[in-house]
């Protein structure tokens, strides 16, 4: 028998891990747990539930990918994995000033993680 790995085979997502881990702090700590699951349990969110579990000036992480179906109608700051190119036209083209950025650009904005929620 040999060993099969099961977390990310990414590079990116491997070292992002871990640099979460090293930070201490609980939600940098439960993110750095869900970037570490299988391939099988990857997270996608669509965009209609981020709208439905947010409002107007809220922080997020989504530890995956996000997908285009729906759309924003107020203000939010999304940082992700990766997202698809019709979810960044979407989040464009949306009247709000919501924008998309990397996790590693939250964790060097917000080091403690206050007031950062989590969707899956």
């Amino acid at each position: 028998m040999s060993h099969k790995p099961t977390g990310p085979s990414d590079y990116y997502k491997r070292k992002l891990a871990r640099t979460l881990w090293k930070t201490k702090r609980r939600i940098w700590r439960d993110i750095s747990k869900k970037i570490y699951k299988p391939r099988k349990k990857k997270v996608e969110v669509n965009l209609f539930k981020i709208n439905n579990k947010t409002k107007n000036g809220d922080v997020i992480v989504v530890p995956g990918k996000i997908l285009s179906t729906g759309s924003l109608d107020h203000t939010v700051i999304i940082a992700c994995l990766n997202a698809s190119k019709s979810a960044r036209q979407n989040i464009k083209n949306s009247s709000t000033e919501s924008k998309i950025i990397s996790i590693e650009e939250l964790l060097d904005t917000n080091p403690s993680g206050s007031n950062v929620k989590i969707i899956v």
